[in-house]
């Protein structure tokens, strides 16, 4: 994407939308498939799983402990949902069934950090999120792959 605070990645993963849907909209595996390493749990009182409007809070941690509360802005049952915090950036998930080069059904997932809402965007680069956001999308992508797949592999 061309607006450095609209950063967007996308990967194939060999799972049918539904399931990757229930790992997105559930609080609890956030931690799990989280690849900046800042996502530490789910907060015990908010929803099991997320629906619009529905609002959930976070164990964070970065450089320290923190708390964050969520809600659920954007939600289509398994094709998209995003949530937002107080700062105004949004979260975002894309799903769309497709097929690898070989014909294989899967997901195409694209996971979006939308900044273009937020109002004092020098703190967000001062706090160096532009740099990190990138590579922590990359990795949870990768991530949630990897959930997917030790999960399916699980239940064989």
């Amino acid at each position: 994407m061309n607006n450095r605070y609209l950063v967007s990645r996308e990967r194939f993963i060999p799972a049918a939308p539904a399931g990757i849907f229930e790992v997105l909209a559930t609080p609890a595996l956030h931690s799990v498939i989280d690849g900046s390493g800042t996502v530490k749990g789910a907060q015990p009182r908010g929803p099991e799983r997320l629906d619009l409007g529905a609002r959930f809070g976070m164990e964070m941690n970065m450089a320290v402990d923190y708390k964050i509360l969520n809600t659920v802005c954007e939600f289509e049952e398994g094709r998209r949902i995003a949530w937002r915090h107080f700062y105004g950036h949004v979260w975002r998930y894309v799903l769309e069934p497709t097929t690898d080069d070989a014909g294989n059904p899967g997901t195409r997932v694209t996971e979006q950090w939308d900044a273009r809402a937020v109002r004092a965007k020098f703190l967000l680069r001062l706090a160096g999120y532009l740099r990190r956001h990138p590579a922590s999308i990359e990795k949870t992508l990768l991530r949630l792959e990897h959930h997917l797949t030790v999960t399916a592999g699980a239940a064989s």
